[in-house]
């Protein structure tokens, strides 16, 4: 059943995203034309890549709670979004998939936040629903869900303790210079750090896949017993390249 949900995000948010972000890019490239101002257009039409990524994939969830609810399907899912655009890297997150990249220098710079229960911000906001946490091997919404946001989940979603709120953070690619950034679901990071993630696809961008299935075989070798799901996007030797 839970794979209803990533299956239905995986076929409609891609297609949305490149819909809306063409008529973006149209409007774009008129004012271009006419000579204006890129940020007087954005100001005007109140569009901008977060404001996209955030709308479509509250769409989406609205979409999929219409859909799954109906037949009493109780699935959910993560969601982790990024779009590259030029100089700029924008990053959209809904649960506790996690995106890293590794910048010039070696470092782990965290794309994401993880959305679980028992931190404070989250923790108030399912209090303030009427809504508790309780561990159960973690920390769960309601004694049953592991993270605090997600798509899907309409049982939760109508108490209002799950919401589907994507956290949306913007990269400097000039400033960062990446070499590659890692999206994975938890799986991977129940088992590794973002700093030894980073370490262990440096060593290994020579690989196909630039090391994922290397990285994904090692966490399943170390005992995750959830979904390991891994992407490596590679930055060639110019920010935004890939």
């Amino acid at each position: 059943m839970l794979r209803a949900a990533a299956d239905f995000a995986k076929t409609r948010l891609p297609e949305a995203l490149r819909q809306q972000l063409l008529i973006y890019e149209r409007e774009r490239e008129r004012d271009r034309e006419k000579d204006r101002e890129k940020a007087d257009r954005k100001e005007r039409s109140g569009l901008s890549y977060p404001s996209i990524l955030e709308q479509q994939i509250l769409n989406v969830d609205r979409e999929m709670l219409d859909k799954l609810s109906a037949s009493y399907n109780e699935a959910g899912t993560t969601c982790l979004v990024a779009l590259l655009s030029d100089k700029e890297l924008t990053v959209a997150n809904v649960g506790d998939s996690r995106g890293v990249l590794c910048d010039k220098n070696g470092n782990a710079v965290p794309l994401s936040h993880d959305h679980k229960p028992y931190q404070l911000k989250e923790r108030k906001r399912i209090k303030k629903a009427g809504g508790f946490i309780s561990f159960n091997g973690s920390w769960r919404v309601q004694g049953i869900l592991a993270m605090s946001r997600s798509l899907g989940d309409y049982p939760l979603k109508n108490l209002n303790v799950v919401i589907p709120d994507p956290d949306i953070m913007s990269f400097d690619l000039d400033k960062l210079q990446p070499q590659f950034m890692i999206l994975a679901s938890d799986g991977l990071w129940d088992t590794f750090s973002n700093e030894e993630a980073v370490r262990y696809i440096r060593e290994r961008l020579d690989e196909p896949h630039f090391g994922a299935k290397s990285i994904v075989l090692q966490s399943f070798y170390r005992g995750c017993p959830d979904n390991i799901t891994v992407m490596v996007v590679k930055f060639k030797g110019k920010a935004g390249e890939h």
